[in-house]
């Protein structure tokens, strides 16, 4: 009896020890899959961006390609997210990123609901933290995106989207009473909308060389009447990459958004700053009608698991005629890359990124932990 307990023992801790072996080569080795099969991840939602302050939660990823014998098929994302944060936030999200066999079609989609309090500090390029205002949140978003490819690496594409918002002040008699003068306490808007894109990009998760310029315009109709905003969205984005060696890729990215139209709401006009773009600023500490900003990142493949960046930018946001080349912002930085998925090239990121430092207040920085590539 005892020697059969020994060796349930024995049997128990050599069926650990591999497990954890086989845990720790799915998830560390430097080997990649070249079967092309599906993978689904599990994902423990923790990250800390400065809006939302520390996010927890459960989350899945699976990807796979619709042609594992096409070698140039894109992989398909398909991921969900149940999360909650340290400052308030809850977050209810499914997206799916799909590719078609030989990439003829392209199949974007977002389903999201989201409570979340957050600071307001008023319109324009030059807002204060003096002016700090808390708000609360709560948003239902749902996008719609087809394309379809017509020409070698060009598309065009439909879109139709869906935003609700409400909002309450949680600190009365604040900047935010004095300058969001319409849509208070929230609206609604639905569009619709064109898309055109140019994309030679030989991995649309990790690129290490290729051009993807897409332009988007949508028209938000008087769907409601009222005051509910009418008029029109439009969002230029523009990257390229080139491979400096086996382990080092340049990538530069671009992007400029305009909204025009009849009561336009603070809620939806371009805001600066995020995990993205111009990190080390709160997003929406700077919002207007027009937001343009570029960044460059210098991206370094120790190996298929990990890697490092150094990047740098700058952007601005402004009124219709008040562009001024002097008021762009600095934003630069590094950060970590962890590759889970190497053979597709899916990450998870680690980003520290530093803004402007203006007069009485400290410099503006952001520590950001995220999944995917920034661009």
């Amino acid at each position: 009896m005892k020697r059969l307990s020994i060796c349930t023992i024995f049997v128990i801790i050599a069926t650990n020890a591999f497990g954890q072996k086989k845990l720790i080569e799915k998830y560390l080795s430097n080997k990649t899959d070249s079967t092309r099969r599906a993978s689904f991840m599990p994902i423990p939602v923790f990250r800390y961006t400065q809006e939302i302050g520390v996010e927890f939660g459960l989350g899945a990823l699976y990807s796979v390609y619709m042609d594992k014998k096409d070698l140039t098929n894109r992989s398909s994302n398909f991921s969900g997210i149940i999360s909650a944060s340290t400052k308030g936030q809850y977050n209810i999200s499914l997206k799916s990123d799909i590719w078609s066999k030989q990439n003829k079609h392209h199949y974007i989609a977002e389903v999201r609901f989201r409570r979340m309090p957050f600071n307001f500090y008023g319109i324009g390029n030059e807002t204060l933290l003096t002016d700090e205002d808390r708000l609360s949140q709560d948003q239902v978003k749902i996008v719609l995106e087809a394309e379809k490819r017509l020409a070698p690496n060009l598309y065009s594409g439909l879109s139709l989207g869906f935003e609700h918002y409400e909002f309450e002040d949680l600190v009365t008699g604040g900047i935010f009473t004095k300058q969001a003068a319409s849509q208070k306490t929230g609206g609604r808007v639905i569009y619709a909308g064109l898309s055109q894109s140019y994309d030679t990009r030989n991995n649309s998760n990790y690129t290490t060389k290729g051009f993807m310029g897409r332009i988007t315009y949508q028209y938000a109709p008087d769907f409601w009447g009222g005051d509910n905003f009418t008029g029109s969205l439009i969002k230029f984005n523009v990257r390229n990459f080139w491979s400096l060696s086996p382990k080092f890729v340049l990538g530069v990215n671009g992007l400029f958004h305009t909204i025009q139209g009849e009561n336009t709401p603070f809620y939806l006009l371009p805001q600066m700053g995020n995990d993205e773009m111009m990190r080390g600023y709160y997003t929406g500490r700077y919002r207007d009608r027009n937001l343009l900003a570029a960044q460059a990142e210098l991206r370094y493949r120790y190996n298929h698991r990990f890697g490092a960046v150094l990047f740098g930018g700058a952007g601005q946001v402004f009124n219709n005629g008040g562009f001024a080349a002097k008021n762009f912002k600095p934003s630069y930085g590094a950060g970590g890359r962890y590759f889970f998925d190497p053979e597709k090239g899916l990450s998870m990121r680690l980003d520290y990124g530093i803004g402007e430092k203006r007069a009485n207040e400290k410099r503006q920085t952001g520590f950001y932990i995220s999944l995917a590539e920034s661009f």
